[in-house]
């Protein structure tokens, strides 16, 4: 439920709204906009009788909410969310932010090399894996510790906030003490305890799709996390499973469009991922600018051909530079019409 109040609803009215929602025993979630007020209410589990609550002074309407997401939505927060990470900003009005770099953690020399080479051509976050959930068991599992050590450094060598995944609660703490936004894969989307945790941490969060998830149960999915009191969420289009096998996976572009409808939260979109192939990427990623996507995550790797994993979908710095040139391009053009 939705309680909206008049723009000249005092701060009394206000409280005494909140005090009247919590004495029915739920949840009252204030939530200040540029031109109202309104008040979520939480915790309810069928329709509450709004009688009592329509009555009392500044109210203006209350609006059921049938969504199972609510904090994440536009009826609860219709004023678009800007959530900053290390100086970074994802959100409308802000220049799509690129986030670069290869998949995995590898060396010391290979990530120094990667931050470099990402830095002199435009991106302004660092990515790489230091836990990786691989399909197989045989595959490279990342450094762990020594890889997040790896990619802290080289984020601060070149000045670049750093991103990489989590992938278990009791990573959390250690996770969070070298990089700036935490990432949540695919496969642990829909792993509720672990997005309660990362909820918690007060991180910045990159929660990504689902590779069979539904548009419904990946805005549930950040419900999770901004229920337990984490705004700084940004959601990640990386491409769903369909039967189509010529490419890794199906990039669901309209996602980005619909999701600017339904959530307050930014959207970016990996076309590495989706794609999984290295001459997609870019077509993609300028694909995603245009409908609208607050940013990319791209995969570069100093020598794709070398790389641990997913080096078929990697671009080399040649290719990223270029690729960077044309984003900027499009952007300009798409600002000026």
């Amino acid at each position: 439920m939705l309680i909206v109040m008049h723009h000249s609803a005092t701060d009394e009215q206000v409280q005494a709204v909140t005090n009247a929602v919590e004495i029915m025993g739920l949840t009252a979630e204030p939530i200040p906009g540029s031109l109202r007020t309104a008040i979520g209410v939480l915790g309810n589990q069928g329709y509450v009788d709004d009688t009592t609550i329509r009555e009392l002074p500044g109210v203006r309407e209350v609006i059921h909410v049938s969504k199972p997401y609510k904090l994440v939505s536009r009826d609860f927060h219709p004023d678009s969310s800007i959530v900053e990470a290390a100086g970074v900003k994802f959100g409308d009005g802000q220049p799509p932010v690129i986030i670069a770099g290869p998949c995995s953690v590898e060396s010391e020399v290979q990530m120094l090399s990667a931050a470099r080479l990402v830095k002199e051509n435009g991106a302004q976050m660092l990515r790489g894996g230091a836990f990786k959930p691989r399909t197989g068991p045989h595959s490279f599992q990342g450094l762990g510790v020594e890889g997040l050590k790896y990619l802290r450094q080289a984020g601060d060598a070149e000045g670049l906030p750093v991103i990489t995944e989590v992938m278990r609660i009791e990573q959390i703490e250690t996770i969070c003490r070298y990089a700036d936004v935490l990432q949540v894969g695919a496969r642990n989307m829909q792993n509720f305890d672990l997005l309660k945790e990362v909820g918690k941490s007060g991180h910045p969060i990159l929660l990504k799709r689902g590779l069979s998830a539904t548009i419904e149960e990946f805005l549930s999915a950040a419900e999770y996390i901004l229920s337990e009191g984490n705004p700084r969420v940004i959601l990640c289009e990386r491409g769903i499973r369909t039967f189509e096998k010529a490419t890794r996976n199906t990039l669901d572009l309209s996602v980005v469009p619909l999701i600017r409808e339904m959530s307050h939260l930014p959207i970016v979109v990996d076309p590495s991922h989706a794609t999984g192939k290295r001459s997609l990427v870019g077509p993609m990623a300028k694909a995603a600018i245009v409908v609208g996507a607050h940013g990319i995550m791209i995969e570069v790797h100093p020598n794709p051909d070398q790389a641990l994993c997913d080096g078929a979908q990697s671009l080399n710095g040649e290719d990223f530079s270029k690729l960077v040139a044309e984003l900027a391009r499009l952007q300009n053009f798409l600002v000026s019409v």
